[in-house]
Formats: structure tokens, sequence, C-alpha cells
């Protein structure tokens, strides 16, 4: 009985074991830690309304729900990302140095896998993220999203060309990826803007998210030339208030802590292709770093 302290601990045990998976899940469907956190305590309270023994499956169960959640929140906040001030980027979330030993888990949470989720429509990223991620059956999206077993493939076949045209196809964080971007923000902080160049694809993109709260630029960045030279002035401005910079890895991706006054200020994610920077992700929205200290558990689960 879920109302005995027993059945309470089961409960809070299951789902424990669970978490990982069902934060990784709700955050491939969101974008978003907070959001993510958000269903995963709504989904617990139901979870512990149930008595863990009637539930044969309680993996199936849980993710089930979680899905279903994460799709009313999503549907919930789309309205609010279409009016958002400048560019829209996932909340980065902190992920282990190994996590590039899962190549699919790497790739799905990087920032441009999600944003490329972002186009899609709610059930579509859910069956795309619950199939090609996750590995789930049609039949299990189906009793997941409300839809038929043919719809969803349907659904699920859409997604995959979507996604495949979109995609951007980038190297795993590495040693080598670290040392590009090391040598990118020393380069930077030198003003060695040809280094820079030298070290950015011609068709570099940067993108800075600052939700109209903080400084950033509300328009992207496009070309070499233009991100070394914006680089060099957003760093010295940087030094002059006393930064500091760490590495660090977020979304799968080699990344850089900027902190002033121990606090941190924005991260920024590199995306490396062949030896070249190809995109840089910064976020200052203070919302989107609150929770960006902690490394997050990420599993795709057994399947």
């Amino acid at each position: 009985m879920t109302g005995t302290p027993g059945g309470a601990t089961r409960s809070a045990e299951v789902f424990s074991a669970y978490r990982p998976l069902l934060f990784t899940v709700a955050y491939q469907v969101l974008g978003s830690a907070a959001d993510a956190e958000d269903v995963l305590q709504e989904s617990y309270l139901r979870w512990s309304a149930v008595d863990p023994a009637s539930v044969e499956h309680p993996c199936a169960y849980l993710v089930r729900t979680v899905t279903r959640q994460a799709l009313n929140q999503l549907r919930a906040v789309r309205a609010r990302r279409e009016e958002y001030v400048g560019p829209w980027l996932p909340e980065p979330i902190r992920t282990a140095p190994d996590i590039g030993d899962d190549a699919v888990l790497a790739d799905s949470v990087s920032i441009a896998m999600l944003l490329v989720l972002e186009t899609l429509g709610p059930t579509e990223r859910a069956v795309f993220v619950l199939h090609d991620v996750f590995g789930y059956t049609h039949p299990e999206i189906a009793a997941a999203v409300g839809r038929s077993e043919a719809s969803v493939r349907q659904i699920a076949h859409r997604a995959r060309l979507h996604v495949r045209a979109r995609r951007r196809r980038h190297d795993p964080d590495s040693a080598d990826a670290r040392r590009v971007v090391r040598q990118f923000l020393h380069a930077a902080s030198t003003g060695e803007v040809q280094t820079l160049m030298d070290l950015l694809a011609p068709d570099a993109v940067q993108l800075s998210d600052g939700g109209g709260k903080v400084v950033a630029s509300r328009h992207p960045i496009v070309g070499a030339d233009e991100i070394a030279r914006f680089v060099v002035r957003v760093l010295r401005t940087a030094a002059g208030a006393a930064a500091g910079v760490e590495d660090a890895t977020y979304n799968g991706m080699p990344a850089a802590r900027f902190t002033t006054g121990g606090a941190l200020d924005w991260l920024v994610a590199f995306e490396i292709r062949d030896g070249r920077i190809t995109a840089l992700y910064g976020v200052r929205n203070p919302d989107k770093l609150e929770g960006a200290e902690a490394v997050r558990a990420l599993d795709r689960g057994q399947r």
C-alpha cells in the first residue's frame, strides 16, 4: 500500500532508481532542466499515489507518465519561447566528461541537436526522442503519446527526415577539442584576431542567449571574421571585470565557464568539426544558469 511507510519507501526507491533516465527523457523533450525537474516532481506525485506492486513494468509506466507531463509542459511554454528576446538556447546542463562513451546520448543532448528538436512539433519531438534516442517501440510510444501505432510510425518517419536535414555534425568532446578551445580562449584574451579566425570555420555561427535580462547579442553572428572581433571585444570587457575562466563539459560539448566574483556569469559551449570551431553557444540568462553548477546524471536505459 502506498499509504504505508513501507509503500512510500518502495515508491521512492523505484523512482530514484530510474531518475537519471526520466530526467534525460524530460530534458530532451523540453530543452529546459528547470522544466524537466518540474515534470519529475509532478510525475513523482502521481507515482506515489500508485501501489508499486500493481505495476508490472515500473520503468515503462514512469517513462509514459513523464512523457505525458513533459508534452503538457512543452505545449504550455511554446508561446513564451516564441516571444523570447534574442536567440533562445536550451538551458545548459553540466555533464560528466565521460558522456562521450555513449555517442548517441552525447549527440542527443548537444545544444545543436536540442535546437533542431525545437523546430519539431511537441508530439513529433517526443516520438523522435523516444524512438531514435531511447529505442522504444512504436506500440510503446503510442501508449505514451496517446496516438495510434500507425500514426506514431508516420510521425517518427517524418521527424527523422526533418532532423536529418537540419542536424549539424560535430566531433564529440575530447582532449583535442578542449585543446582547440584553450587555444581559442588564449588568442581571444591576447587579441590575436588572425589566430581566432584560423580556429574558426569560415561559416561559423555564434548565438548568445541573454533573455533580455543581461547584455547579449540579440542576433546571430556569422562568419569567422565577425565572430573573432566580437569575442575579442567581449573578453576585453570581461577581463576588465576581473572574470575567471575554467574548462567544463556541458551538454556533452567542450565549454568554458566565465565567473565574476566567484559567481557564474556566462558560459560558452563550443561545437567543433575537424579541428575547427563551427558554432559557439553563449548563455548569459541568469535564470538558465541557476542550475548549471551540478553535474547531471543522464541515462538512456538498457534496451
